[in-house]
């Protein structure tokens, strides 16, 4: 920022003392120099933004189409001058309608051909990608909310892309006419708005589509093979076709699986005892992370605090089951075992 403020007052020094140079001091001068030299140089900086936002393909075709234009543009005038009376108001015309379009449509068809054939340039996230921390957001994982707060504790950086098809998938959930689809699509839409202001999250909409590929996370997969980007989900099966394809999955649902807290059989714990269990006078309580346990003779201390001894940990597709006893009865068992 400093760097860009001091160029353009270099420039308005050099448009002041270009315009003064020579002639006496007058102030209407000095100002229309000084103008002129700051929107010179911030007509540079626009120029600077514009070519670090393209891609190497759109800036080598738009040069190549600009200077064939030109030339083109040369040569047209040359033929016509030999042919028409130069002199004639149509020709002065003819002349300005090529000099100022042959070459704009030759940067725009070459910028088009070099986005669309040089492999590797046509994306806003080439660079990012080769520093190998670039990200691709999913529908699922922007609704589900927890990559926010994966990235407030900095466990998360780099660059997110959010295809344009991900964008209009989010938008047509939030305009269903379904109240529960509806609040999911539009706080998946608050979530992203919320990712985009964190300052080590760099979000980039790109307009990467793929009409060939019907199914949205297909899509997603080939953007994030062409980029060389990672995928972000909490979707099952994306995860399972995006490693089918080689391409890195990072699954929300797998890293919240992972710090669960251990629990070994024997170990005591302390757990809220909440509700009655399906089997005849258990009782049912919940871990910090939902991790579902089932308290043995417990349907009495329902609505209450009690320590538990670990029996068995189960397992299963939907998650963990803690199978436990109360404290109390184990020690007992053990006294009587001992007695015995």
């Amino acid at each position: 920022m400093v760097r860009r403020t001091i160029f353009v007052l270099l420039c308005a020094l050099a448009g002041a003392g270009l315009f003064l140079r020579g002639e006496e001091f007058d102030s209407p001068v000095l100002l229309m120099g000084l103008a002129i030299g700051a929107i010179t140089g911030g007509l540079i900086l626009a120029g600077e933004y514009a070519l670090q936002k393209a891609s190497f393909g759109v800036i080598i075709g738009g040069t190549v189409g600009l200077a064939v234009g030109l030339m083109l543009t040369g040569l047209i005038e040359w033929v016509g001058s030999v042919i028409f009376d130069v002199e004639t108001f149509l020709f002065h015309i003819g002349g300005l309608v090529f000099l100022l379009g042959l070459p704009y449509l030759g940067m725009v068809l070459g910028a088009r051909f070099g986005k669309d054939q040089i492999p590797g340039t046509d994306t806003h996230a080439g660079h990012a990608a080769e520093a190998g921390n670039t990200k691709i957001l999913d529908t699922s994982v922007i609704i589900d909310g927890r990559v926010a707060d994966l990235c407030e504790t900095g466990f998360l950086e780099g660059t997110f892309l959010v295809p344009q098809f991900i964008l209009h998938e989010l938008q047509h959930i939030a305009d269903s006419s379904d109240t529960l689809k509806r609040a999911r699509g539009r706080r998946g839409l608050d979530i992203l708005n919320k990712i985009q202001k964190m300052v080590d999250i760099d979000v980039r909409i790109v307009d990467d589509d793929y009409p060939h590929v019907k199914d949205v996370d297909s899509k997603i997969v080939v953007l994030a093979k062409k980029v060389g980007a990672k995928v972000i989900t909490n979707d099952l099966n994306l995860n399972k076709v995006a490693e089918l394809q080689g391409v890195r999955v990072l699954n929300i649902n797998e890293l919240c699986n992972a710090l669960r807290p251990v629990v070994l059989p024997g170990e005591t714990i302390r757990v809220f005892v909440l509700k009655e269990g399906k089997e005849a006078g258990q009782g049912v309580a919940y871990l910090d992370d939902g991790t579902m346990i089932v308290v043995d003779n417990a349907k009495r201390c329902i609505g209450r605090n009690v320590d538990v001894v670990v029996t068995s940990v189960l397992q299963t597709t939907a998650g963990r089951m803690i199978f436990t006893r109360l404290k109390e009865e184990a020690e007992k068992e053990e006294f009587q075992v001992a007695r015995g």
